[in-house]
């Protein structure tokens, strides 16, 4: 029983496997048949795929060759036009060449023709000429014969007297030359320097010794002056400026001939007058800040002066040397008003002439630049103006202006001329410079009997506040040509004698008068 239920559990376990094994088999060749049928489909689609892709690439390809064929098409087209185009105009030079050519051909059929006509005129006129030159021989042989005089002394003899003609016409027409050129010039200087004077309009200003401190009270007085006038001597000491306390209300007076240190000695007075400390060490620390102060004042002067007269690129020290010519002044005239206008009327008249404007503009500003410092250096201030202008690099022509507005050295460019010429404006104009009546009369006679010393003349009058001398002269002693030369010897004794500023103007005048009475 017992073996035969192992046997029967055998079985049965046998039974089992071999129905799981084919059930299991089975199972498998599903799977792979489905897998099979998967493939099969994947392939397909993947052909199918691959079919439409290869058409789609296919049709771009198509299109892309399609657009190139169509590129290519345009690219030799547009050639094509180009290699028309060239070729007509290629053609039309070639059409304007061959008439070229055919107008050269028969230019030159014209010139050769021409050439054959002149050389058979030239032919006749040599003949001709011989003819000529024979019977010119026998006539001058027969007027040799008739006038006993051989053909070279008949030839002397024309050749002095149309000489003597020539000389005669031509100095009448040099004389004519001289005289319109010296009107034309006059008139022309005229022109340019009242144009150049109605364009300029600078004030003047006439600076005096002294300068007016206003005080709040007169109590102030004896603390400026200090205990035993201890204050007042420390300030004139430490500025170099006299001090006047006088009976003037509420007011003292500084005098001094530098304008420079009495502006720094009324800054530092005004400073302490309103600080109230006043003693001898305030003053010296104030009249020490003043100066530095004013040192720093003068380059913001000279910037302002560079700014009005339009001149750039100077050194720091100019500047500081235009900011000094404030505090100057010749005849009366602030020099730094007188720099400034003689450079504006320099770079006007340099415009109307054609020269460079900004040139004479710097060199007419700079001109005066030695009367900052001549005090205190040995030299005229032109030599001394010269040679700050070499230092601080300016170039020859400032240099050569600067140097020659006196006639100390010989101009080298027109500009130093007109230079010159602005610095005689700008100081003989009516306001500008002030002198006494005293030494006013004087120069007035002077002029006058400089005229009245020389032989021939009547009577003279100084005019135009002594800018113009006229002269009358007696009519049966001087004649025209006399009256020329007289004006120009007056003019030069006035030069050699006078001192004046500007220039004068010699007026000679010579007329007769008849005079009859009807009764």
């Amino acid at each position: 029983m017992e073996t035969m239920r192992i046997v029967i559990l055998f079985a049965t376990g046998l039974v089992a496997f071999i129905a799981g094994w084919l059930m299991s088999k089975y199972v498998g060749q599903s799977k792979v048949a489905n897998a099979e049928k998967l493939a099969e489909k994947i392939v397909s689609e993947a052909e199918k795929e691959a079919r439409a892709i290869k058409k789609e690439k296919i049709l771009e390809a198509k299109d892309e060759a399609l657009r190139y064929k169509q590129n290519v098409d345009s690219e030799a087209k547009q050639r094509r036009n180009e290699l028309q185009r060239l070729e007509s105009k290629l053609s039309s030079r070639e059409r304007n060449l061959d008439r070229k050519h055919d107008l050269i051909l028969k230019q030159e059929e014209e010139l050769k023709a021409k050439e054959a006509h002149l050389q058979t005129r030239e032919q006749r006129v040599e003949k001709l000429q011989k003819v000529l030159e024979s019977k010119i021989e026998q006539q001058n042989q027969q007027l040799e014969n008739i006038s006993g005089i051989s053909n070279q002394e008949a030839r002397q003899i024309l050749m002095a007297n149309l000489l003597e003609k020539a000389k005669h016409d031509a100095a009448r027409q040099i004389k004519e030359i001289k005289d319109a050129a010296r009107q034309t010039a006059n008139r022309e200087a005229r022109e340019i320097i009242i144009q150049a004077i109605q364009r300029t309009a600078a004030d003047h200003s006439t600076e005096t010794t002294v300068s007016v401190v206003n005080l709040p009270n007169d109590e102030m007085k004896g603390r400026i002056i200090g205990r035993e006038g201890r204050n007042i001597r420390s300030f004139e000491q430490a500025t170099g400026v006299e001090v006047i306390v006088d009976d003037t209300p509420e007011a003292v007076v500084l005098s001094g001939f530098d304008p420079f240190r009495r502006e720094i000695a009324k800054v530092s007075l005004e400073k302490l007058v309103a600080d109230g400390r006043i003693h001898p060490a305030r003053i010296e620390e104030v009249v020490k800040k003043t100066t530095e102060e004013m040192e720093e004042k003068l380059i913001e002067i000279g910037d302002k002066a560079l700014f009005e007269a339009g001149v750039t690129d100077t050194h720091v020290e100019i500047k500081k040397l235009l900011g000094k010519l404030k505090y100057r002044t010749s005849y009366g005239q602030n020099n730094l008003q007188h720099a400034i206008e003689v450079s504006y009327l320099s770079g006007l008249m340099a415009s109307q002439l054609g020269l460079d404007g900004s040139l004479a503009k710097r060199a007419g500003l700079l001109h005066d630049i030695g009367k900052a410092i001549d005090r205190y250096t040995e030299g005229t201030h032109t030599q001394i103006g010269a040679e700050i202008a070499k230092k601080y690099g300016e170039g020859p022509v400032v240099v050569n202006a600067i140097a020659s507005h006196h006639e100390d050295v010989e101009a080298i460019s027109p500009i130093s001329e007109l230079v010159k010429a602005a610095d005689a404006i700008s100081g003989s104009r009516p306001g500008a410079r002030r002198e006494t009546l005293e030494t006013y009369i004087k120069r007035l006679e002077s002029l006058e009997d400089i005229a009245k010393s020389f032989s021939g003349v009547g009577n003279a009058f100084a005019i135009q506040a002594g800018r113009e001398i006229r002269v009358m002269v007696e009519y049966d002693k001087i004649d025209d040509a006399l009256a020329d030369q007289l004006s120009a010897d007056i003019a030069e004794k006035i030069q050699n004698e006078m001192e004046y500023p500007g220039q004068i103007k010699v007026t000679v005048i010579r007329e007769y008068r008849a005079v009859g009475y009807a009764k």
